[in-house]
């Protein structure tokens, strides 16, 4: 595997920094120094720490997916796409279940930022189909939607690329199903992936790395087998490794 190839599939590693405050996700950051992963910062954290600590991540290198998972009047969201925009992450999101308006407010805030600063790298914008951790029973009962959740999943990310958006946030066991309805370049971003004989926690809709590599997934996210892990740096490696080796070169 040459050097080329390692950095792009550990680029396509989405490490979630799923901690309470800057200084244990510092922790981490340390410990994965080198490995040119992708970097997830999500509510937690964010409302703990702040943009600074993107900032932070961006000057060491990083990309960065700033999950936020935006879901609001399009107004609110096409200021908060702008605002994120200008703070340099490589990907965001919002929730499709916000409609076509609001998804498409999100690119225009995105494409406003992006004009007056041509410094700025185009985000990857995706929207957020259905959680992982949501069954159908939930789905059905609590949430209000009926039918299954492929079918909720695909109809949101047919209107997710009818908006404008680049991609979904979906379960790897819906990917081949996205590609079929929205094209294989339409990025899909898979939580929901454990390695053979990790703790399962609150996902319900999961693959391996290796496997959700072989379906299709773009980027994966991983995030308490390599928090949670006695060497994260190890674990790390591990999966980038099973992912190397399933890649469709």
């Amino acid at each position: 595997m040459t050097h080329s190839i390692s950095q792009a599939i550990a680029k396509r590693l989405i490490v979630a920094l799923d901690y309470p405050n800057v200084e244990e996700a510092r922790v981490l950051i340390e410990h994965l120094q080198g490995i040119p992963c992708t970097i997830k910062v999500g509510m937690q954290l964010f409302y703990s720490a702040g943009p600074d600590f993107v900032r932070e991540l961006k000057t060491k290198g990083y990309s960065v997916f700033l999950d936020l998972k935006m879901h609001d009047i399009p107004n609110t969201v096409k200021g908060g796409a702008n605002s994120i925009t200008r703070l340099g992450v490589d990907i965001f999101n919002v929730h499709a279940a916000g409609g076509v308006q609001m998804m498409k407010a999100a690119v225009e805030g995105m494409e406003s930022a992006l004009a007056t600063d041509s410094n700025l790298v185009r985000p990857l914008l995706i929207a957020v189909t259905q959680l992982t951790s949501t069954s159908q029973q939930v789905m059905n009962q609590e949430i209000g939607i009926q039918g299954t959740v492929e079918e909720a999943v695909v109809h949101y990310a047919r209107l997710a690329q009818q908006s404008g958006l680049g991609g979904v946030v979906c379960s790897p066991l819906e990917v081949s199903m996205i590609q079929q309805a929205c094209g294989t370049s339409f990025a899909t971003v898979t939580p929901g992936v454990r390695p053979a004989g990790s703790d399962l926690g609150d996902q319900k809709r999961i693959l391996t790395p290796g496997e959700a590599i072989a379906g299709g997934s773009h980027y994966l996210v991983v995030g308490r087998p390599i928090t949670g892990a006695n060497d994260p740096r190890e674990a790390t490696q591990q999966i980038i490794e099973e992912m190397s080796v399933h890649v469709n070169h």
